[in-house]
């Protein structure tokens, strides 16, 4: 009596969802190393000027959130993270598998990328590593995951406002009537 082995091919939403999910363990991991290069050869160090009065790299241990705001709110950070995660999660799985939608796919990734990226930081050090400043306009300085955030949320607004139309959107969110 044989056996029969049945070759099973993963479904379109399975796929998708191993794609975003290494896209963001590589993402994250890009964050994370970026951090670990910054505190072994930064910390404690002078500013290092990339462009002369213009851009530099500089250690700062931030226990805020963007422009230093909510100082010391870490719990606060990861319960924000937290719910904010599972949301993406959500949206993620909630996107058609049409090409239409692979921007959002994207940009869901990055964002979710960027929130774990400092989440790490926030459970491992009590504090988030930021190392980008712009001396020139005294823009507070930032990392990698603050870039993904930055990056995916202008990204999200752009695609809402001038890409997706209502219908599009429709099919994310089914309308009752």
């Amino acid at each position: 009596m044989s056996v029969k082995h049945e070759t099973h091919i993963p479904s379109g939403r399975f796929l998708h969802a191993a794609i975003g999910l290494i896209a963001a363990v590589l993402l994250i991991f890009f964050d994370q190393w970026s951090k670990y290069l910054v505190v072994n050869h930064l910390k404690g160090q002078n500013p290092i000027p990339l462009i002369s009065g213009v851009f530099e790299l500089q250690y700062l241990e931030n226990r805020g959130a963007a422009f230093g705001i909510f100082q010391g709110k870490r719990g606060f950070f990861l319960v924000i993270t937290v719910i904010f995660l599972l949301i993406a999660v959500w949206f993620y799985r909630k996107l058609p598998l049409s090409r239409k939608f692979l921007p959002l796919r994207i940009i869901t990734v990055v964002l979710a990328a960027g929130a774990v990226g400092n989440m790490i930081d926030r459970v491992v050090n009590n504090y988030v590593v930021d190392f980008f400043y712009f001396k020139l306009i005294n823009f507070p300085i930032f990392n990698v995951a603050d870039i993904y955030v930055t990056v995916g949320a202008i990204g999200l607004i752009i695609f809402l406002l001038f890409y997706y139309k209502e219908e599009d959107l429709n099919q994310i969110f089914p309308s009752k009537k």
